[in-house]
């Protein structure tokens, strides 16, 4: 090997990058904990860029259809308004869901929960009485179905003092209490004024990061870096519209089709079906079994119905919404779909089911390019 200069400064680098790594490792512990503070540090700056990015694509949607692509676009006073009256809008936007969600769905989730201790009231004696004829032939079995008792006031003061007692262990004092919400709405009031300055002024931040970029790194590094950047930012924008548009269609289409079976509990079914629509693969069955097992409680034959429709809704969704409204904008194969879900969900439950896709998206087609590129170089066809 010949020791040169440029050698030399690689040898450096790959030593003192070995020593970082053994200090780190020995230390381990007070890394997790410089970790924890630089995470708390930067955490409302980290939720701002989610809400931003959120906010922004509606935003875009907006600054497209009501000035770009109209008579206005080209008017002095229309490009100062643009971008502060889209994003008003688009908060308007998402308020307005929040809103709706809390006082329509809430209100209606409280009254389903007080009725269903009522139907479980009426349903349980039910089921007693028919198992009771099931197993007639064995009085054991018999004897101990008879003895099951069941009170909906009790299990419900259970179910009080249950939380009563675990927000106390959690919360030991009411000044504990008071600060965890002055400092989630300081954090979160933090986060909000960041997206908003991160929207009003995105390209000149993108101006302003590609200079450091370019200054500091690489200018291979640098390519690389702003082309995944260009593909996540792409991939996350389409997933996000697509699934959010796909769930609005899919609860609506429930919701008029309970309601024309006239099925209990239509509302909320249909918007807990929407949300879980949100999950791939999985979310939309873990809607449907909630919703039939509420119905069941009502009327055990319109809950076979709902099953049925279910099936029916979900093959009209899979094969003519579904392609159409989200289509390949995630440019993943369905293999790679169950896999980013099963992984999401073992690392970061619920959360990690939503962003997984776009994320194994991302890498897949970036891959897929180095792979074709590297091919190509090599003058290979893989047939």
């Amino acid at each position: 090997m010949n020791l040169n200069k440029e050698n030399m400064k690689k040898i450096r680098s790959l030593i003192f990058f070995t020593v970082l790594v053994l200090v780190a490792l020995w230390n381990y512990k007070v890394l997790y904990g410089g970790i924890r503070f630089l995470w708390k540090v930067i955490s409302p700056f980290a939720l701002g860029g989610a809400i931003a990015f959120v906010l922004n694509v509606p935003m875009s949607f907006l600054e497209r259809k009501l000035f770009e692509e109209t008579k206005w676009g080209n008017k002095k006073w229309a490009r100062k308004l643009q971008r502060p009256c889209c994003m008003i809008l688009s908060i308007l936007l998402v308020v307005g869901i929040v809103s709706l969600v809390v006082f329509v769905v809430v209100p209606e989730l409280g009254r389903t929960v007080l009725n269903i201790g009522k139907t479980l009231q009426e349903f349980i004696p039910q089921v007693q009485a028919w198992a009771v004829r099931l197993f007639e032939d064995n009085p054991q079995i018999v004897e101990e179905i008879q003895k099951l008792e069941f009170e909906w006031n009790k299990i419900l003061g259970s179910l009080i003092d249950f939380l009563k007692n675990g927000a106390g262990s959690v919360l030991d004092s009411t000044f504990t209490a008071a600060m965890s919400i002055v400092n989630g709405v300081s954090t979160f009031f933090i986060a909000f004024v960041f997206s908003c300055y991160v929207i009003l002024q995105k390209e000149k931040l993108n101006r302003q990061v590609k200079k450091l970029m370019y200054a500091f790194m690489p200018q291979d590094w640098t390519e690389i870096f702003i082309a995944l950047g260009s593909v996540t930012h792409k991939t996350f924008s389409h997933f996000l519209t697509g699934q959010c548009l796909e769930a609005v269609i899919l609860g609506c289409m429930f919701f008029v089709a309970m309601s024309i079976f006239r099925m209990p509990y239509a509302l909320l079914v249909s918007v807990f079906i929407a949300f879980m629509a949100l999950i791939p693969i999985f979310g939309a069955f873990i809607g449907c079994a909630v919703g039939a097992l509420l119905i069941f409680m009502v009327n055990p034959m319109k809950a076979l119905i709902f099953i049925i429709m279910f099936l029916v809704l979900q093959q009209i969704e899979g094969n003519f919404i579904y392609p159409h409204v989200v289509g390949n904008s995630v440019g993943l194969p369905s293999i790679w779909v169950l896999v980013a879900v099963s992984v999401g969900a073992s690392l970061m439950g619920i959360v990690g089911m939503l962003i997984f896709i776009p994320i194994v998206s991302v890498v897949y087609t970036m891959l897929r390019g180095i792979v074709n590129r590297r091919l190509k170089e090599r003058k290979v066809e893989v047939s």
